[in-house]
């Protein structure tokens, strides 16, 4: 028999061996379409945007969050160094690396962190500036008392309008502190008159040119609450109201303060009848004020004044301009 002639047996074990090697092939095969699946998986489930480029600069894999910042990829530049880019209003931080002949990019949204953290620039340079002026704000304050006690009767306006600007200072600077030091409320059993009685000298303490008629709740009940921190709350809003008002065409207007209660809440609603809210987005945004007066705080403070009581604070959408304050009881 010649030794190039294959044997039955021999075929028969040529066939298992090329059946084995393709059912390990299939194996791999699809071994290796789970592991795609997989880095696809993980990359798609990653929170920035990836795009993973070939040794041309192509595209081999990106997410979805990479596919619809397109006009970013353009910007960015290949370098070893993180940097931050600006797109589209937003910050991102861009990095890079690079594996056989692969180049990873990712691009992180850090737009709040960067907001965080120039909040907090300037809110710690607002507490010293608020620090530095408070003395002579209140030696102003001592003399302009000392001063209207001895002035001859038509200079008494003058001088209250002194005491006035000087309320208006005194108020920035200790809704600044207490954004810079944060809130925590110190609560104590009090009724509403006494609360109605501080915001009546608010108010009188504060300018405006125009008729207005405050509608404030009659009727007494018990809180138990901050009351330095209500009277900082619930004048903010009255101050805006007045601001609003100031602005509008017409010589008078109503600013509305109205109570109700559940079994877990104080209720207030605050309606006036000034110019509407221009940009309701930047409403509850430290420095960003809607007002041309405002220092971006107001708003900002009572909602978190309101938190600290338990409740919160949101603007009412309707026909009638106004918030919602919610104090737990």
């Amino acid at each position: 028999m010649s030794e190039n002639v294959i044997t039955p047996q021999e075929l028969n074990l040529l066939i298992e061996q090329t059946y084995k090697v393709e059912k390990e092939f299939n194996e791999l095969k699809a071994s290796y379409a789970h592991l795609q699946d997989t880095v696809e998986n993980v990359v798609e489930f990653l929170p920035n945007a990836i795009w993973i480029l070939n040794a041309d600069n192509t595209v081999f894999l990106q997410n979805s969050q990479a596919k619809q910042l397109q006009e970013l990829f353009a910007l960015i530049e290949l370098q070893t160094d993180d940097y931050e880019v600006k797109f589209d209003t937003k910050s991102y931080l861009v990095k890079s690396a690079s594996y056989q002949g692969k180049t990873l990019l990712s691009a992180t949204d850090i737009t709040e962190q960067k907001r965080k953290e120039n909040l907090a620039t300037m809110g710690q340079m607002a507490a010293h500036l608020s620090h530095e002026i408070r003395n002579p704000i209140g030696s102003i304050s001592l003399l302009s008392s000392t001063l209207k006690k001895r002035v001859i009767a038509e200079n008494i306006p003058i001088v209250e309008e002194i005491q006035k600007s000087v309320y208006r200072i005194d108020r920035i600077i200790k809704a600044t502190l207490m954004f810079s030091k944060g809130i925590e409320a110190n609560t104590q059993p009090l009724m509403w008159s006494e609360l109605r009685n501080s915001l009546d000298m608010a108010v009188g303490y504060y300018a405006y040119s125009k008729e207005i008629e405050f509608l404030f709740p009659e009727e007494d009940f018990a809180l138990n609450a901050d009351k330095d921190l209500l009277e900082m709350l619930f004048s903010n809003f009255i101050i805006n109201a007045i601001d609003a008002i100031e602005l509008d065409d017409e010589e008078e207007g109503v600013i509305e303060l109205l109570y109700t209660q559940d079994a877990e809440f104080h209720i207030f609603h605050i309606y006036d009848s000034g110019v509407a809210i221009e940009n309701k987005k930047e409403l509850f945004e430290a420095f960003k004020s809607t007002k041309v007066k405002g220092n971006g705080l107001g708003l900002v403070l009572s909602s978190d004044i309101a938190k600290a009581h338990g409740g919160c604070v949101k603007l009412l959408e309707g026909e009638r301009k106004g918030f919602e304050i919610r104090l737990q009881k």
